[in-house]
């Protein structure tokens, strides 16, 4: 079974990521402005190089998180599985842009029984659904689901993200909250063409997509908001252009700054409505999620964080639900 119905309902079957990133050629700092000072990402100093070749020990350490991260999950009954790494061919096919095999949430997403391949707008992240497609193949083509890909986007003449054509549409920015989907857009990923498009999908099937605007320097909504259950959040509000959004207004909130969220405060993952996974340097989100009931389970994430993405950018449900 192929499902996924929210956010926080029991997540039962899991794509976690692996660990690879080939640093371009070429950057654009200001594409990489939603980074905090942390990171790593935008090493000018070892462009071309393979993040492992570059930083032997760190990327050991890194490969280390995610499968901590694993065994967390595997210790409440998830079924964890994971992506093979880029073949020679795919690295050499991303060219000055580089390559990336690091957060499995973006290149694909799942709303209900919908596996939805999408539209990604940063050139070294583009070949990331090719070393996903295998899990696809065996998991989606044996359910009865719906499986489709996102329109290839535009080649882009203008400098400035923003005023790429797309469409673009990306996993981090999709919360799913039954049949009401949210959609992040800052400039930086997702646009309203690939909004459109999702709409045009998934209108038949009942659901309804609601565009949130973002601040700028905020790559995906899931960087600004995270749903631990039915009325509580973990919510950036500075990151929300037009507030946060009105079928969420009366849920409770764990408040953090555009300054915590770029370091990922609320990019934790719930696991179920009662446990939730976050990094130790958010311990104080941590307490108060426990003074609610919660349980909380630490797993040091830095390194994946310095790559701009954390523990619900490292996974795509197929299966969580009630």
């Amino acid at each position: 079974m192929i499902f996924v119905e929210n956010e926080f309902a029991p997540l039962r079957k899991v794509i976690l990521t692996v660990s690879e990133f080939g640093f371009p050629e070429l950057m654009n700092v200001d594409d990489l402005r939603f980074l905090s000072s942390t990171t790593i990402e935008g090493d000018d100093a070892n462009a071309g190089k393979d993040f492992g070749e570059a930083y032997p020990e760190l990327q050991i350490a890194w490969e280390q998180e995610r499968q901590n991260f694993a065994l967390v999950l595997e210790k409440y009954g998830v079924e964890v599985l994971r992506p093979r790494k880029l073949t020679e061919l795919e690295k050499i096919a991303g060219g000055a842009h580089g390559y990336s095999n690091f957060f499995v949430r973006d290149p694909f997403f799942t709303v209900g029984n919908a596996v939805i391949e999408g539209s990604i707008r940063f050139m070294q992240r583009r070949n990331e659904i090719l070393p996903i497609r295998d899990l696809l193949e065996r998991e989606v083509y044996q359910n009865d689901c719906l499986y489709v890909a996102a329109p290839k986007p535009a080649l882009a003449e203008q400098e400035e993200l923003a005023l790429w054509h797309g469409p673009f549409i990306e996993g981090g920015d999709i919360l799913v909250y039954g049949k009401h989907i949210f959609v992040g857009n800052s400039g930086l990923s997702s646009n309203s063409l690939g909004i459109k498009w999702l709409s045009k999908l998934l209108q038949p099937y009942g659901y309804q997509i609601e565009e949130v605007k973002l601040h700028p320097n905020i790559l995906h909504l899931d960087c600004a908001l995270g749903m631990v259950r039915e009325g509580l959040m973990i919510v950036c509000e500075d990151a929300f252009i037009h507030g946060i959004p009105q079928k969420l207004k009366t849920w409770d909130k764990i408040v953090v700054s555009l300054e915590e969220a770029s370091l990922l405060a609320t990019n934790g993952l719930p696991i179920s409505p009662t446990v939730y996974v976050t990094d130790p340097v958010f311990a104080y989100i941590g307490d108060k999620l426990s003074a609610v009931g919660i349980q909380v389970e630490y797993v040091d994430f830095q390194i994946s964080r310095s790559f701009g993405g954390s523990f619900r950018c490292s996974t795509q449900p197929l299966l969580r639900s009630f």
